[in-house]
């Protein structure tokens, strides 16, 4: 287990993390108890406010006091705790296995590190890779306990992939029916457009985040000369020389997928956070995802 901790959560990020809970914009109906306050009404310990009392209700949450002093039947109310569920969907296609670190280990630390914070707040904590088949859900964990679980299929995975995006994210959507949080982590890099895997999240009722993460290497190439380019994906070949206008070229043309994943993120209710594997991990969970929201 020596090499999981190591290539996945370092003890001095875990320690952060302890102080850390997901937070999801929308109200969703755990199936257990949990550590979250939801702001339903139900039958804790945590006192919330009062109501009438309505013929059928549970007599022992009666408040007798009041009625003494009031003569009126009051029913206590209480905050009740629920669970929440955490999918981090990642995308597994050879693309990802690129950078150095590769875009794929980042995902699988950054999907190890949501997890596990879901993990000790009691919430219910999915991983699966964009390649599943519907029918294949992947393992759920709850509870710190679970944790060597969770980093062990995680760093069982590896990109080899060739499931399209619009068809992994629809296969995730009808593996999963319910409602929670999904991370999807993904280059976006699909031939065929990410817009109708996004549009599949969207139609659902998950609370969806999009990381769109890229390698270093990809945001400022450092390359020259006469070059072959072959797709890791489909090994189509390009022959091309690097030059100044062609790398400005290729930077216009960078901005303006950045911008439109995230004007297409955005304008749809998905959250978009752009990271690059040189971010660590840490920075990016409490800069940036606590910033969207995500995390507290």
């Amino acid at each position: 287990m020596s090499t999981v901790e190591s290539t996945l959560l370092s003890p001095e990020l875990l320690a952060q993390l302890e102080r850390l809970e997901l937070v999801s914009r929308k109200i969703f109906r755990g199936q257990l108890k949990g550590e979250r306050r939801s702001k339903r009404k139900g039958q804790s310990v945590e006192f919330a406010d009062y109501r009438n009392y309505v013929a059928g209700d549970d007599l022992r949450f009666l408040d007798w006091n009041l009625y003494a002093r009031l003569d009126r039947l009051f029913l206590k109310l209480f905050l009740e705790e629920e669970d929440l569920r955490f999918y981090a969907l990642l995308d597994a296609s050879s693309s990802m296995g690129f950078g150095d670190p590769t875009k794929f280990l980042y995902a699988k630390q950054l999907a190890a590190a949501l997890g596990f914070v879901g993990l000790i707040r009691a919430d219910r904590v999915k991983v699966e890779t964009l390649g599943q088949p519907a029918g294949k859900p992947g393992p759920s964990w709850r509870g710190r306990a679970s944790m060597w679980r969770m980093l062990k299929y995680l760093e069982d995975l590896e990109a080899q992939e060739t499931v399209s995006l619009a068809e992994g994210v629809k296969n995730f959507c009808l593996r999963n029916r319910g409602q929670g949080i999904v991370v999807l982590i993904s280059d976006l890099m699909d031939k065929d457009g990410y817009e109708a895997a996004l549009r599949y999240l969207v139609s659902s009722r998950f609370d969806v985040y999009l990381i769109h993460l890229l390698s270093e290497e990809e945001v400022h190439p450092e390359i020259t000369g006469d070059l072959c380019l072959v797709d890791c994906e489909d090994e189509d070949r390009a022959e091309i020389t690097v030059s100044a206008p062609l790398l400005k070229r290729y930077q216009r043309t960078l901005s303006a997928f950045l911008d439109g994943a995230k004007e297409f993120s955005n304008r749809r209710g998905i959250h978009y956070i752009f990271a690059r594997n040189q971010i660590p991990v840490d920075q990016l969970i409490q800069v940036y995802l606590r910033k969207r929201g995500l995390v507290r």
